[in-house]
């Protein structure tokens, strides 16, 4: 896998991407890179949103490239933010690769505005929290789906009444999501109003 880092803190949500596939008119869809593994050319910090959290700092969090990897942390305790590519999407395709620790509270903003509004792929990794669901960030919160709830541990999860049964039974879930390794996360949003799918590569 390519390299990938992902480490967020409680309180920010991150945007983050290696590939995209763009559906362009008259043309079959092709992936393209939206990340160089140098550099935030094509990407910036959003300080428009909410996700500072008490601190009420408006820097967007801290974003670095450290090893070919994307890093977003809080520049102070409380503070997080977004990055958000320069160019506008309509329908597409997102593949991510990450690696992050237990404990982070992040996602990926599909169709994200400047303020963050946004279909959101849930990337809370975290107790109470959920991979790949689908939220409506600052969209009142439709649509909010969910198949499983982790627990205090990571390899405890719960299911949930849901539209759309879990990949793997629940006590299969560590197998297949390697906590501490590299994995893949693809989702794609089509339409208006738009579908949204999501996977996870174990």
């Amino acid at each position: 896998m390519k390299n990938f880092l992902l480490i967020a803190s409680l309180a920010s949500s991150t945007l983050f991407a290696l590939s995209l596939c763009v559906a362009q008119e008259k043309k079959e869809a092709e992936w393209v890179s939206i990340f160089d593994g140098k550099t935030m050319k094509g990407w910036h910090v959003s300080s428009k949103t909410g996700h500072s959290g008490p601190s009420k700092n408006k820097s967007g969090g801290k974003w670095e490239i450290v090893d070919g990897a994307i890093i977003g942390s809080q520049d102070i305790p409380g503070n997080g933010g977004i990055i958000i590519t320069d160019e506008k999407y309509s329908d597409f395709e997102v593949s991510i690769e990450m690696k992050n620790d237990f404990g982070p509270d992040s996602g990926l903003f599909l169709r994200s505005t400047e303020d963050g509004k946004c279909y959101q792929a849930m990337i809370d990794y975290h107790a109470n929290g959920n991979l790949m669901g689908v939220y409506g960030e600052g969209l009142g919160g439709k649509p909010h789906l969910r198949n499983f709830t982790f627990q205090k541990l990571v390899t405890e999860i719960r299911e949930d009444a849901a539209p759309v049964k879990l990949p793997v039974p629940a006590d299969k879930w560590a197998d297949f999501w390697k906590h501490g390794e590299w994995n893949e996360l693809k989702a794609s949003i089509v339409g208006n109003p738009p579908k949204v799918t999501t996977y996870i590569k174990g």
